[in-house]
């Protein structure tokens, strides 16, 4: 069922058991007043009809009409007048006589001026003896005998007293009451759904159109809410979830733009060093090296040609196997300042014969131990040094390796002097695959994939890697490392 349906459902039997409460109490209220179930049914009739007044003031009216019946003249006694004015409740009823239409006695507590008093018509047969009228805005309600005069001229006799007008109007519309109220319930219960519909139901809608636009691969638009309830925190997770599942798509989209890339790349990359390997093998069969020097310059063309086949194979191997997660972590507590010194003077050794200088600084304030994989870091901070000793075009080429602290962090930074790196190419310089320079030019670059693997070996290491350069003046490189504190496991 519809949750619409069952919330219209379940506002309504709510609401009918209230009323069949309301109802059953007032019956019960009903039946203990009138002392039957037959009576309950004439009750508002007879209360509306009869208008019935205290037994003093029936007594009161009684004695008064014996005398109106038997001598009408006495009506024009006022010390008569008064002693059965005395036998009235105070301030609640009092008597009026009129003679002709003129009032010509008023109980004084009823506070009425004779000449100002306009009573209902005459009524001689006495039928409808009981009523209202209003006098000065004030409601009165009346018992009256009408009479004549010895003289013919017509009398009147009046008990009234103050009624409230709300009660009077309460009285006379009470059918309508009675069916408002029975009707009220059934207007809240429609509110209530509506406006239960519109924070509930149609909420819901919106996100099943946004399930169904997902469902359809579109995913560039925005779930948004103004609600702070339960609906509200549902709609913020469904564009969490939306937002999470658009990146992952983008990064879908932008792996598989990377194997492509990755594909082409590896094909040149592969096929330049083969198709070379294949020129100089065929001018060895056709006896085009003639002479021991041509001979062994084209082998060592084919063997270099060879090994960087053999390191891009590795190079993808290994960053395959990193990406993969599969490539075992073996962490020592090490002391990062004479680990890195050690690093810079075999690396001072590799870079002398490429005419390289290497200097080394050491600012740490004290000994301080890091959590590191000795074969891995070093493999990270040789492919930095790498790219640095490829791209060098100074006159006075140089690497500076400088270690300092961080708060938490080892830094290691690696700085040289090189032609630095276009601001542009910057931020995707430790991407995969990715090189600054299109030409692949494999003099001057590798296959793109070095300091994606600096990269991942620094974030194994629990810390991270970034770079800055200023083109025309040289490239830094930093790698971060959190210091060692407390005990922890030695392998991955």
């Amino acid at each position: 069922m519809p949750i619409r349906r069952r919330m219209l459902l379940s506002y309504t039997l709510m609401m009918l058991a209230s009323v069949l409460c309301i109802v059953g109490l007032g019956l019960t209220v009903a039946i203990a007043i009138t002392g039957d179930w037959t009576g309950v049914r004439d009750l508002f009739d007879r209360q509306y009809a009869l208008k019935p007044v205290t037994a003093q003031e029936q007594d009161a009216f009684d004695e008064a009409r014996y005398y109106a019946k038997k001598t009408p003249d006495s009506m024009l006694d006022t010390k008569l007048l008064a002693t059965l004015d005395d036998k009235l409740p105070s301030v609640k009823a009092g008597l009026i006589v009129r003679k002709g239409e003129q009032a010509i006695y008023a109980t004084p507590s009823l506070g009425l001026k004779l000449d100002d008093i306009r009573l209902p018509p005459y009524e001689m047969v006495n039928i409808n003896v009981r009523g209202t009228w209003a006098n000065d805005g004030q409601k009165h309600s009346y018992v009256k005998f009408d009479f004549r005069y010895s003289d013919g001229d017509s009398g009147s006799l009046y008990i009234v007293k103050k009624i409230s007008p709300y009660g009077e109007m309460t009285s006379r519309w009470f059918p309508v009451l009675i069916g408002l109220l029975l009707l009220l319930p059934f207007v809240v219960n429609g509110l209530l759904n509506y406006f239960m519909t519109r924070s509930i139901v149609n909420p819901l809608k919106e996100l099943k159109l946004a399930a169904d636009r997902i469902r359809e691969g579109e995913l560039g638009f925005e779930v948004l809410t103004r609600s702070q309830d339960e609906i509200g925190e549902l709609f913020r997770s469904f564009e969490d979830m939306r937002r999470r599942l658009e990146e992952s798509v983008q990064v879908r989209l932008q792996d598989e733009e990377n194997r492509k890339e990755l594909l082409a790349n590896i094909s040149h990359d592969l096929k330049t060093p083969i198709t070379t390997i294949k020129g100089y093998v065929e001018g060895i069969r056709d006896g085009v090296a003639g002479t021991p020097d041509k001979l062994d310059r084209y082998l060592s063309t084919i063997y270099a040609k060879a090994i960087g086949m053999d390191k891009l194979i590795d190079e993808l191997f290994l960053f395959s196997k990193l990406d993969m997660g599969k490539v075992p972590f073996h962490f020592e507590k090490a002391d990062i300042g004479r680990y890195a010194a050690d690093w810079a003077e075999e690396l001072a050794l590799d870079c002398a014969g490429k005419g390289i200088a290497v200097e080394y600084e050491d600012e740490l304030p004290e000994t301080t131990f890091v959590k590191l994989d000795r074969e891995k870091l070093k493999r990270a901070l040789f492919n930095i040094t790498d790219n640095s000793a490829k791209y060098a075009d100074k006159q006075n080429k140089q690497i500076v390796i400088r270690l300092s602290a961080h708060g938490d962090e080892a830094l290691i930074a690696i700085t040289d002097n090189g032609p630095g790196i276009k601001p542009e190419a910057l931020p995707h310089l430790f991407e995969r695959f990715y090189r600054a320079e299109n030409s692949r030019n494999s003099g001057t670059g590798g296959s793109g994939l070095g300091l994606a693997i600096a990269k991942q070996i620094a974030e194994e290491h629990g810390g991270n890697i970034a770079a800055s350069s200023v083109p025309g003046e040289g490239t830094k490189v930093t790698i971060a490392l959190k210091k060692w504190s407390g005990d922890r496991g030695n392998e991955r």
